[in-house]
């Protein structure tokens, strides 16, 4: 067994933002990988054969180019078995790694993976849904996974460059993601008018064959592809930055304002240094800390301010945290300065 890596592309930029690690086998001539996972299903050792996968690939981890997230792959029905949760005890740090739950198996119950998921977030890393638009990936499951990240299937991506309604859902299921804070990203993509297509959908992030074909660590895109041309006027939060404090804790809030004047903003983030909640003086006194309303860098300014102005009454007000694309704290939006440049 070996690994291969298919680069993932951010659509605005234009660049390798991304890879997807993926398992290869050398079959018995005859037999296919299906064959392999079916007859492992039958004899229920599907976890054996998917945790040597996981092995194969994160032990190229270490070497990824820098600024650039990892994906792997797992069924959601042996996420709970001893065999997976072996690799990420060797694995305790998984900050960059997106794992994505597949459609070989359909969830009987979301909330049935909610601890096992809380460890994987817990570990650093991110959940992200494969294969929307082929099987089970609902969007009221989507509300019970809660992904940082959603896959379009290539069922979906096929052709949308001459289907309407494919363009009509791709549009929606962005609308979607932006309301949960989760990325879209299209695979399969396998021609020059499917990648423009969905770059003009505002799809942020895409993978294909037209991209680059998987290869060993770590592949560069076999084409030039061109960053999007953003109109002169739009304004997206990172010309909108405030610096806040960055602390581990409630207690080490307290003291930021208690020892520097003039503070009024402290960010709680957890040990992987995610961004989780704003705090001002008086809830870091409290010992207070709910959870905050995070936006990308590159999320419009109207956009941001539509969701913050939808966010529960009691906390409407409070800035916006603002993280880049592997979720990682960049700094802070007030509503004000999103209102005032709004209405600009």
């Amino acid at each position: 067994m070996s690994s291969a890596f298919q680069p993932i592309v951010d659509t605005a930029r234009a660049i390798v933002v991304g890879y997807e690690g993926l398992a290869r086998f050398e079959m018995p001539a005859g037999i296919s990988v299906e064959d392999l996972f079916a007859q492992a299903r039958a004899a229920d050792r599907s976890a054996e054969i998917e945790a040597r996968c996981l092995r194969v690939v994160l032990a190229d981890r270490a070497s990824i180019p820098v600024n650039c997230f990892l994906t792997v792959n797992v069924s959601p029905h042996v996420l709970r078995q001893d065999a997976i949760r072996a690799v990420w005890r060797d694995h305790p740090d998984l900050q960059g790694v997106f794992v994505e739950l597949t459609e070989q198996s359909a969830i009987d119950s979301a909330t049935d993976l909610e601890p096992v998921l809380d460890a994987i977030r817990a570990a650093g890393g991110l959940i992200a849904v494969d294969d929307l638009g082929s099987g089970y990936a609902g969007l009221s499951r989507l509300l019970a996974l809660k992904p940082a990240l959603i896959k379009l299937d290539r069922e979906l991506i096929q052709g949308i460059d001459t289907d309407e309604t494919k363009r009509a859902l791709v549009e929606m299921i962005g609308t979607f993601a932006g309301r949960i804070d989760s990325w879209v990203l299209a695979e399969g993509i396998e021609t020059e008018a499917e990648y423009e297509t969905i770059t003009a959908l505002g799809v942020p992030l895409a993978q294909g064959y037209y991209l680059a074909r998987p290869g060993p660590a770590w592949p560069v895109l076999s084409r030039l592809v061109l960053p999007i041309a953003q109109p002169e006027q739009l304004v997206v939060v990172r010309d909108l930055l405030d610096v806040a404090p960055a602390v581990p804790s409630v207690a080490a809030a307290a003291r930021v304002f208690t020892d520097h004047e003039g503070v009024r903003t402290v960010v709680l983030v957890d040990h992987h240094g995610r961004p989780v909640s704003v705090l001002d003086s008086e809830s870091a006194q409290l010992g207070v800390a709910t959870d905050a309303l995070r936006v990308n860098v590159d999320t419009p300014v109207k956009d941001a301010l539509l969701r913050a102005i939808t966010r529960d009454r009691s906390h409407r007000y409070d800035p916006l945290i603002v993280i880049d694309n592997a979720g990682r704290y960049v700094g802070i939006v007030r509503l004000e300065r999103l209102i005032t440049t709004a209405v600009q």
